[in-house]
């Protein structure tokens, strides 16, 4: 694979094609070569063009996304715009710091419980983390949380299943 991206970089091409670069590698190898890619991108200005079933190559190496059904274009942007649209909702993990019965909180869903740890599950456009959290930490001590963004995985399913 690296043999191949090299000679493909030898006459220092402004578009590179690139079908599947980090297929059979292993983790550190994948990671070499992504950061290998951005760096042709960056400092080349070279625009890649990248197909690939590794949604993790997605999420580290695309700013603009195509997805494409059965031969028809069914999105073209940015893949946080992709993400937004398309990507169902937030989640919002607290640790509190005391056992409380009631955690219920405006704005979202409790989707999941296990002692002191609750989930939450939110609409972007229906409420802010910034809200829920201030809701949450004015009625309860907090020792921690996390807001979960929906993955390309997960938003991909959604629009394949869900025929978005």
């Amino acid at each position: 694979m690296r043999a191949n991206l090299a000679g493909a970089l030898l006459h220092d091409p402004g578009i590179v094609f690139l079908d599947e670069p980090t297929i059979g590698l292993d983790i550190v190898a994948k990671e070499r070569i992504r950061a290998f890619i951005r760096q042709i991108n960056r400092e080349r200005g070279a625009t890649i063009v990248l197909t690939t079933h590794d949604l993790s190559d997605v999420e580290r190496l695309c700013e603009r996304v195509i997805v494409i059904d059965h031969g028809r274009l069914i999105y073209d942007g940015r893949l946080a715009e992709l993400i937004a649209r398309y990507g169902g909702d937030r989640e919002l993990q607290v640790d509190f710091a005391g056992d409380y019965a009631d955690v219920s909180v405006d704005g979202a869903r409790l989707v999941g419980r296990e002692g002191r740890r609750a989930t939450y599950r939110f609409a972007r456009a229906e409420s802010s983390a910034a809200e829920l959290i201030g809701r949450l930490s004015a009625r309860y001590p907090l020792d921690d949380l996390a807001v979960r963004e929906p993955d390309i995985e997960e938003t991909l399913r959604r629009i394949y299943e869900r025929g978005l």
